[in-house]
């Protein structure tokens, strides 16, 4: 991984934790003095933002450390085990939101300088698009996936930030129950973005394989190469940021060990730099085992 890969990376996720802390204090602020329910979900959906790009900011860090002997396979899990903890978090600050919601249908209050809340709420809204703008530009010359993670997060704090506009203005209108409906509705939003991240960090935690597509793509690659009759027994995993994969390639019986050996390293080679970081594990089976395991199959069933 390039010394520029790393620079780069390390600098949108600083970039990302003192946004996230500058629209902390400002929706901290605009709450503070209207008490609006939804710009307080807002607030605790940034506070999320910090969270997790804080926990970017430390994982990406510790996961570009080298494997050592006592973690053989890396330190990419830390990041599985950190969005569980993110997502506990998130649940539970997401029941105060919920009740305080719930509270304010059924006994609402007009909002307190409901033109402030717009006017910061709009800031908000530019802040997000900038980051949002300065991750994309990133992620075109690094394709880092912690950096898309990352940005999907603030591009649906946009639509977050313009729903507490609308409720904001709506409330201005004489609509009381604006906003209360509207906390309601970004309560549920976040509380299933927590939900879909304790998922996927458990199917992480359990070494999910990769997606069909990239498997089919790994058993062609490895197909394509002049030698190789087939390829069975894929096992592909992701752990943070590094991709392991694990194959056999079957090669004819009186293949010279050095020429099945250099066919392997080229496949492995391949197969790494397209789904770099990775490590690939290639077993060479001769071809006259497998048809002889492939028929006591068929013998058994």
């Amino acid at each position: 991984m390039s010394f520029s890969y790393e620079k780069l990376v390390k600098k949108a996720t600083c970039f990302a934790v003192i946004f996230a802390l500058i629209l902390i204090a400002i929706k901290l602020f605009a709450w503070w003095m209207t008490g609006s329910i939804s710009l307080l979900a807002s607030l605790f959906d940034s506070s999320m933002d910090l969270l997790a790009s804080g926990m970017n900011f430390i994982l990406i860090r510790y996961s570009l450390k080298p494997a050592d002997e006592n973690h053989r396979f890396g330190h990419g899990k830390a990041e599985s085990l950190a969005a569980l903890a993110q997502s506990a978090f998130i649940l539970g600050s997401i029941a105060f939101l919920l009740l305080n919601s719930v509270k304010l249908l059924s006994r609402p209050t007009p909002i307190d300088y409901p033109l402030l809340g717009i006017i910061i709420s709009s800031v908000s809204v530019i802040l997000t698009l900038s980051l949002v703008l300065y991750q994309r530009h990133i992620i075109k010359i690094t394709d880092s996936q912690a950096i898309k993670a990352d940005m999907l997060h603030y591009s649906s704090d946009l639509l977050m930030n313009c729903a507490v506009i609308i409720a904001l203005v709506l409330s201005w209108c004489g609509i009381i129950y604006a906003d209360a409906v509207f906390a309601l509705l970004i309560s549920c939003y976040i509380l299933f973005n927590a939900l879909k991240i304790a998922f996927d960090a458990i199917q992480d935690l359990l070494d999910k394989a990769l997606p069909d597509a990239d498997n089919e793509h790994i058993l062609a690659v490895a197909s394509s190469f002049t030698g190789v009759h087939g390829v069975h027994d894929l096992k592909t995993r992701r752990s943070g940021p590094m991709t392991f994969v694990q194959l056999h390639i079957e090669l004819d019986d009186n293949m010279p060990l050095l020429e099945a050996h250099a066919i392997a390293d080229k496949i492995e080679e391949l197969i790494a730099q397209q789904y770099h970081p990775a490590e690939v594990i290639i077993h060479q089976d001769p071809i006259s085992i497998v048809v002889k395991e492939k028929s006591k199959l068929r013998d058994k069933f």
